[in-house]
């Protein structure tokens, strides 16, 4: 009786000359560095739990209800051995300077990686490209991709895969790059070889925590979100607290404060993709000009772009309150008054205390011009 064939074992891949051609396909794909991680995240996990225990998530609830998913990527997305991190920079060097519009209180600032396309979609797109590149060449494996769409600890998880380390006001940084800049995740069931995790470069600098406008970063690394104007503009839906909104000057949409004073973005790399160019002018618009849209504008105006995630409402919101901050003027209380009457009780709430501003400042005879001055960096 002859013997059974022998049964051929599966050919597994190179696996450092694929993570080798992965990261050559991603550059290809408009990604501008590419790392591999574990998925151990032990002591984020902890001071993901200290953050939760102090309340400083704010109204960001979906932040403590996933919460252990973040720190264990295999429970989220079952059988991952690595994650792929990506990285994709975002600066519109045709955007008008940043502290010029931050120093004119007419004029509105919106956070710089929102003046274009919403990457979501985009890096998404491209990172399934990549995972059909991958599986072209190996056959089927497991993959999910994730670009700010789950509860994912990306900026950990990308310092872990050598994309960089989690700067003072909690941003990564790279020296290469500074930290204008997107990520992206794969993540993945093959055993790719893991990078090295760079160390930290902030050193005795304190910028971003000294320059922060109300001052929510509390500790190095540790932002209390309930002061953060990204935070207050965008995610938070209800009324800014009133201490806070002179605070908030001209910043409508986010805010750029802690990277534009931090010394390691004079190596920031401008975008070469024109879905991150500015659009409709909104890197230097007049904020009278911007109050005056009505929904139907502002549905046209902004689709496709993050500035989305405010809401009409929260627009209105945050404009109301960057022109209660603006230089006393006859127009700013003009454009104010013809919101008075809004249907919506938040926006008539924050237009109401922006006339009581602006109010006493005609009384004072107060002009507040200026919200910022560019310091030396």
């Amino acid at each position: 009786m002859s013997p059974a064939p022998a049964v051929p074992q599966a050919i597994l891949p190179d696996y450092p000359a694929l993570r080798a051609e992965i990261a050559g396909w991603a550059l290809e794909l408009g990604f501008t560095a590419l790392g591999v991680s574990g998925i151990e995240l032990p002591e984020d996990a902890a001071h993901l739990a200290d953050w939760l225990a102090q309340g400083q998530h704010g109204g960001m609830e979906y932040m403590s209800r996933h919460a252990a998913l973040r720190s264990d990527p295999a429970a989220l997305h079952p059988g991952t051995l690595r994650v792929i991190s990506v990285r994709m920079d975002y600066w519109p060097e045709s955007a008008h300077d940043a502290w010029q519009v931050l120093g004119d209180g007419t004029r509105a600032y919106i956070a710089r990686y929102a003046l274009g396309r919403d990457y979501h979609g985009l890096m998404r797109k491209r990172l399934q490209a990549l995972a059909d590149r991958i599986a072209a060449r190996i056959g089927a494996f497991g993959y999910r991709a994730f670009v700010d769409s789950a509860p994912v600890l990306e900026k950990a998880l990308a310092r872990n895969a050598g994309l960089g380390w989690i700067g003072k006001h909690t941003l990564l940084l790279s020296r290469e790059a500074g930290s204008y800049f997107f990520l992206g995740e794969l993540f993945t069931d093959l055993p790719l070889p893991i990078d090295a995790e760079p160390g930290a470069h902030c050193g005795s600098c304190s910028r971003c925590i000294d320059i922060c406008p109300t001052q929510a970063i509390v500790a190095p690394r540790r932002l209390d979100a309930r002061r953060c104007i990204a935070y207050l503009t965008i995610e938070h839906k209800g009324a800014i607290p009133e201490e806070l909104r002179p605070m908030l000057g001209n910043r409508v949409f986010g805010c750029d404060d802690c990277q534009l004073v931090c010394p390691w973005n004079r190596y920031a790399r401008a975008s070469m993709l024109p879905d991150f160019a500015p659009r409709h002018g909104l890197d230097a618009a007049l904020l009278c000009e911007l109050i005056a849209w009505d929904e139907a504008t502002w549905n046209a105006r902004t689709e496709g772009m993050a500035l989305r995630r405010a809401g009409y409402a929260g627009w209105l919101r945050n404009l109301a309150v960057a022109l209660g901050n603006a230089p006393h003027s006859a127009r700013v209380m003009q454009a104010l008054a013809a919101r008075a009457q809004h249907a919506s009780a938040l926006v008539r709430e924050h237009v109401a205390w922006a006339l009581a501003a602006q109010q006493q400042k005609a009384a004072r005879g107060v002009d507040q011009g200026n919200n910022s001055e560019a310091p030396v960096v």
